[in-house]
């Protein structure tokens, strides 16, 4: 197990790669941690240097105050993650929670980044506060356990809730989401309260790519195009039968369009060089 000092707060990360390769940082989704990407960890680590990390108050990594959860002090520690580790630029890659680090970086800290790719994410305020405040509440005084249906139904579409070969991966995080302590409540507040980043976008130059599930209960894909319009270089991409996770529900085609885009990516910095 491997922490870095951020921030005053240990966060857990894991580091799979050769170290002198391009570098994918993985930021998760409220509610999972890092392992909900084990299967890019899988197809990516041999070519790239992979890291994926546990956000404060989740995971493995410290626990904070309510105050302390907010998405600009997230973002700060993925900035520090990055430059503690000593690594000059990487794709930032993030799964709602995680997209919302990732576009507050490619705003404010371009410079650590190639690239930015969001997955069932959204650069808006919480349009659903009233409808999750309810929730949010019940978790912060009981925990997960009693709701746990109702977090696997915001966080999985329809055809992963009822896929026969998703029925392992499925069980493993409802037994996860049930385990969580009332503190994963701070964290969702935090969430559901967050301020709107879309005007910030007008001004990022790196390229940005969402990628949208087509049955995301939670996130429309209206809220991917607004991205993929607000940034000079962006573009939206939709994952048939894929909800909320779509990182993990659909990961074969996940990757591959990680994969083409990242390619993209390696070509333009070539033809830059050349020129």
């Amino acid at each position: 197990m491997s922490f870095i000092e951020v921030n005053e707060t240990p966060l857990y990360y894991e580091d799979y790669g050769p170290k002198d390769a391009p570098v994918l940082v993985f930021s998760h989704s409220l509610f999972f941690n890092s392992d909900m990407f084990q299967h890019q960890v899988e197809h990516f680590s041999k070519d790239y240097r992979v890291i994926c990390y546990d956000h404060r108050g989740q995971g493995n990594s410290g626990r904070s105050s309510l105050e302390n959860l907010d998405m600009d002090t997230l973002t700060n520690d993925a900035a520090a993650l990055i430059e503690g580790l000593g690594i000059q630029k990487c794709h930032f890659i993030g799964n709602s929670m995680g997209g919302f680090i990732a576009l507050r970086l490619a705003a404010r800290r371009p410079d650590l980044l190639l690239s930015c790719v969001v997955l069932g994410s959204s650069a808006e305020a919480e349009y659903k506060k009233e409808e999750f405040q309810p929730l949010v509440t019940q978790l912060q005084k009981n925990g997960a356990e009693e709701v746990v249906d109702t977090l696997m139904y915001i966080m999985f579409g329809d055809a992963s809730l009822a896929s026969l070969s998703l029925e392992r991966e499925r069980n493993y995080w409802r037994n996860y989401m049930k385990k969580l302590e009332p503190s994963i409540g701070d964290a969702a507040h935090q969430v559901i309260h967050r301020k709107s980043v879309l005007e910030e976008l007008e001004d990022v130059k790196i390229p940005v790519l969402a990628i949208a599930g087509e049955q995301d209960h939670a996130y429309s894909i209206q809220l991917s195009e607004n991205i993929a319009k607000k940034v000079e270089n962006g573009r939206c991409e939709v994952v048939g039968k894929a909800g909320h996770s779509v990182a993990l529900e659909k990961h074969e085609e996940v990757n591959k369009r990680l994969e083409r885009h990242f390619v993209r990516m390696k070509s333009k910095l070539e033809r830059k060089a050349r020129s």
